[in-house]
């Protein structure tokens, strides 16, 4: 039976010099996956709340670890999908609308994934790696290299669902390990990039996903009055989310993309492997673990030791991670932003003692970095 004319026909890959921009569905693609990752920052409030006896010390977190590395490796895998395979076509559109629908089952077992809706998830999974192969395979025929990785990681997911601890956690671990230790195997050839799209796809993404930290000073809001304390507090959360979008956003994309242009097509992928894959880890998870810690002190006079490590931890994660990714493209000033990072993470006990003092500490901190950058 042959395949559907749609499904057969060759994609040509854009040329480097031609203009290629994020499409509007590949920005409703992202508000889902963006929820699919904010639903992470409920693990991490567990943390705050947990009663003894109720898992391990840290739980919340790793779990939002593992479930984050699987989650962004595919994210990242339809990000450089819509890259050589633009959604023009109805029939693709139709396909991505089908990944968007996987992701959204996704979110809605991540808060109970470990503990009772791992087979939920593990569907999801199935359907996105399936899709995005599918799609990618009009343009290379190198997807089949990595195909097998995410099917294998995706049978780990199955056999955790069906697992107690600490063997799911073992499951979920070796997954995680297998996809993101894959490009060794895989190498770049085979998967020629366009870095405007590439930079331009991120950050819309790293916008998207700081405004969950507006969203947390909403949510954090509601159980308070608006007196002027919650309006003070409300407005240094604003303020440091302000400052994060500086740091990532301040110095412009024409930094990046022209890093990316220079290097030859093989070199690219992997520049574009370090720096848009590996190093946004860190970034996003900076930042959900900053709204998390935000949520929390936005209504509370002071934090407590989980809140506030989440804040301070939060930031210096968010300011390593940019370092990376800067530093990969050729374009960072470690000395900075490694001081700055470190000062971040020893603003814990002033959370411990006032909520608003903390917030009020970083955004000064930041704020510090920024210019002392430029002066430099």
């Amino acid at each position: 039976m042959p395949l559907p004319r749609w499904f057969a026909e060759r994609v040509e890959p854009t040329a480097p010099d031609a203009e290629l921009r994020v499409s509007t569905i590949e920005l409703f693609f992202d508000l889902v996956f963006v929820f699919t990752i904010t639903q992470l920052t409920s693990l991490l409030v567990g943390d705050f709340t947990r009663q003894g006896g109720e898992g391990f010390t840290g739980q919340g977190t790793v779990q939002a670890v593992l479930i984050f590395g699987l989650l962004w490796w595919m994210y990242s895998g339809y990000a450089w999908l819509t890259n050589t395979v633009p959604p023009e076509r109805a029939a693709r559109r139709v396909l991505i609308l089908c990944g968007m629908a996987g992701f959204l089952i996704m979110a809605l077992a991540i808060p109970r994934t470990f503990s009772g809706s791992g087979v939920a998830f593990a569907v999801g999974y199935l359907v996105i790696v399936l899709v995005h192969g599918g799609l990618y395979l009009q343009a290379t025929a190198a997807i089949a290299r990595v195909l097998p990785f995410n099917l294998a990681a995706t049978a780990l997911v199955f056999a955790a669902a069906f697992a107690g601890p600490p063997w799911n956690y073992a499951l979920w671990t070796a997954a995680l390990v297998l996809i993101w230790m894959s490009p060794i195997f895989i190498g770049q050839k085979g998967f020629p990039l366009h870095p405007a799209h590439i930079v331009e796809r991120h950050g819309l993404l790293v916008i998207i996903v700081l405004g969950e930290s507006i969203v947390a000073i909403g949510i954090g809001a509601t159980d308070g009055h608006p007196g002027a304390a919650l309006i003070v507090a409300a407005l240094l959360g604003l303020a440091l989310t302000a400052s994060l979008w500086w740091v990532y956003f301040g110095r412009g994309e024409s930094g990046p993309e022209h890093a990316l242009m220079r290097a030859e097509v093989v070199q690219r992928t992997r520049l574009i492997l370090g720096a848009y894959f590996y190093a946004h880890i860190p970034i996003l998870l900076g930042v959900v673990a900053t709204a998390a810690g935000i949520k929390k002190a936005v209504g509370h006079d002071h934090l407590g030791p989980g809140p506030a490590v989440a804040l301070a931890g939060g930031t210096a994660l968010f300011l390593l991670g940019d370092l990376w990714f800067r530093r990969v493209l050729g374009l960072g000033r470690p000395a900075v932003r490694v001081a700055a990072a470190l000062l971040a993470a020893a603003t814990v006990p002033i959370g411990l003692w006032s909520s608003v003092a903390q917030l009020g500490a970083l955004v000064v901190l930041v704020i510090a970095m920024i210019c002392l950058e430029n002066v430099l």
